[in-house]
């Protein structure tokens, strides 16, 4: 599973339909405060791997909902929050071995997550005290919270690649999904998972809101709120900001995604986008586990508005909840859109199909579309695909070089369909080992890209500058949080191959980069750790990295 999308994690990190079918237990001794507050951070620190209803994903993430583990030793669940867990666990009957991060939260606040879990999908422990928390942090390896806090912060700056500065531009209130630029080299706009915008000026580094999506967006009766995934946003040529929202809603059954574009119009007088107002909405059947949806839009060199919507499954599979649907994808999921901006309304094309989740976009000198892609639970590569329209990308039939099903439960391809495999990767980084892989390390979770022109030195003139959020899934070590510089190349029959190498690690889970000014890139980094072994929860920073004078 991705981030947001990596970041799907990236892609569904903030899917809030958690909400639907829990119940709690009529026990007089469990504060209602509690558990609310306790659901809220369960949102923010947990969900992602333990999902909305509690119950995990088989052979990955273990259930929490009716679980033996968790119920058998509520001081063993105070102490994975406080120290994380490694090493192979048997959850009903079933052997899990990925890892677990600390939860970088206060006593208190780990307190009411905990008395949430034990409270929520069936079980019934009661309430659990921040004393309790305390007492059972004290025997960790973090013996308090201000140590686990100072072990999750910021890191220093890796060095940057010969000819080049690197800086810290802002610290950040929030975790950030996405970096837009005015195009002036002046400032920036970041938007947070939870759909709110700020701008930071560069030069000062200062950080102050523009929206908040609490303002700004359409709520109707039904709508399971928060909005599922706010990682998408972009500026056109006028100036006009584009945000967008994922938002579930209960209103008919099976329960629907709704994607909704939000379009500023006006500027202030200190030059931000104003009226953020409903642009574009259409709708299809939700899924309460995996909703990668719009995770991206970018104005491509024709003008047009392009838009990545991810699959609504891991693999086209069911997913047992009755309040959703039980297919797999439908036709406008695990694709490329297209809307023209002109049009009013606008209209929406398929452009192309296949992709399970598009991420990052670029284009080059000559037009052409590069596209990021992140992979599924199974152990395939993460893809780097040059998008043409009308071509399919293999998803969910095939993932990137491989002639195997993923899954037993993968459908055969229907008769006749032609694959656009990857790009391949020919070394010497990025999940290189002596031969091509197609494309990079498996749950690397490739994200923003940006295309290098004329302003940048030659040996970087026409490449790709892409960043990889990191493992989000546990496998051989640890692979991800850097910058790659991919040279492409056409082969002899004229298909494009990369050569891909490292330009800045180790990052903290970088999710987007934007060029704003002649020989400047700004990477946004999600949260602060370099490697997986701390949370995901502790608000990230904006690094920029210049051309040398």
């Amino acid at each position: 599973m991705k981030p947001y999308a990596a970041i799907t994690f990236l892609t569904q990190f903030l899917l809030v339909a958690v909400l639907i079918g829990v119940q709690f237990p009529a026990r007089a001794q469990v504060d209602p405060s509690a558990l609310e507050k306790g659901r809220r951070l369960y949102l923010q620190h947990c969900f992602a791997c333990h999902q909305m209803n509690g119950q995990g994903l088989k052979g990955t993430f273990p259930p929490l909902a009716k679980s033996d583990y968790l119920n058998g030793d509520i001081d063993r669940s105070i102490k994975i929050i406080c120290e994380g867990l490694s090493g192979a666990i048997t959850v009903g009957g079933i052997k899990y071995d990925s890892m677990m991060p600390p939860v970088v939260i206060n006593d208190d606040d780990a307190a009411s997550v905990l008395t949430y879990v034990h409270n929520a999908w069936g079980n019934t422990n009661g309430p659990i005290s921040a004393a309790q928390v305390k007492s059972v942090r004290a025997k960790t390896g973090f013996a308090t919270f201000e140590a686990l806090s100072d072990a999750a912060s910021f890191r220093p700056l890796p060095k940057p690649p010969e000819g080049f500065n690197l800086r810290e531009v802002a610290r950040l209130p929030a975790n950030g999904t996405r970096l837009a630029s005015n195009g002036k080299g002046t400032h920036l706009y970041v938007m947070s998972g939870a759909g709110d915008v700020h701008r930071v000026d560069i030069a000062a580094g200062k950080v102050r809101p523009v929206f908040k999506a609490v303002d700004y967006a359409v709520r109707r009766t039904n709508d399971i709120w928060p909005p599922v995934i706010s990682t998408a946003m972009t500026m056109d040529k006028e100036g006009r900001l584009y945000t967008v929202l994922n938002q579930q809603s209960a209103a008919t059954k099976p329960i629907q995604n709704h994607v909704m574009v939000y379009r500023s119009s006006g500027t202030s007088s200190e030059g931000d986008p104003i009226n953020l107002r409903l642009w574009y909405e259409t709708n299809y059947p939700g899924n309460p586990a995996y909703i990668h949806a719009v995770e991206n839009l970018a104005f491509g060199p024709d003008g047009f508005l392009y838009m990545g919507n991810g699959a609504r499954t891991d693999s086209n599979e069911a997913n047992g909840d009755p309040n959703y649907f039980q297919g797999g994808e439908t036709p406008v999921t695990s694709s490329m859109w297209r809307i023209d901006p002109k049009t009013e309304p606008p209209t929406m094309e398929i452009y192309a199909k296949g992709l399970r989740n598009p991420y990052g976009f670029a284009w080059n000198d000559k037009g052409e579309m590069f596209v990021t892609e992140n992979g599924p639970d199974a152990h395939a590569p993460e893809e780097l695909n040059m998008i043409e329209r009308g071509k399919h990308y293999g998803f969910p039939y095939q993932f990137a070089d491989w002639t195997e099903k993923a899954y037993k439960h993968t459908p055969d391809a229907p008769p006749g369909l032609v694959f656009t495999r990857p790009i391949a990767n020919l070394g010497p980084d990025g999940g290189f080992d002596g031969k091509p892989m197609f494309t990079f390390h498996p749950h690397s979770c490739p994200g923003g890209m940006v295309w290098l022109g004329k302003d940048f030195p030659e040996a970087y003139r026409g490449t790709l500058m892409l960043v990889r959020f990191g493992n989000f899934i546990r496998d051989k070590g640890d692979s991800g949080f850097d910058l790659l510089q991919a040279r492409l190349k056409k082969n002899s029959a004229g298909v494009y191959e990369a050569n891909i190498s490292t330009m800045l690690a180790p990052l903290g889970r970088p999710i987007d980069i934007v060029q704003s000014g002649p020989g400047k890139l700004y990477i946004l980094e999600y949260t602060r750790p370099t490697t997986p072994a701390f949370s995901f929860s502790m608000p990230g920073r904006i690094i920029e990295l210049s051309v040398a004078k």
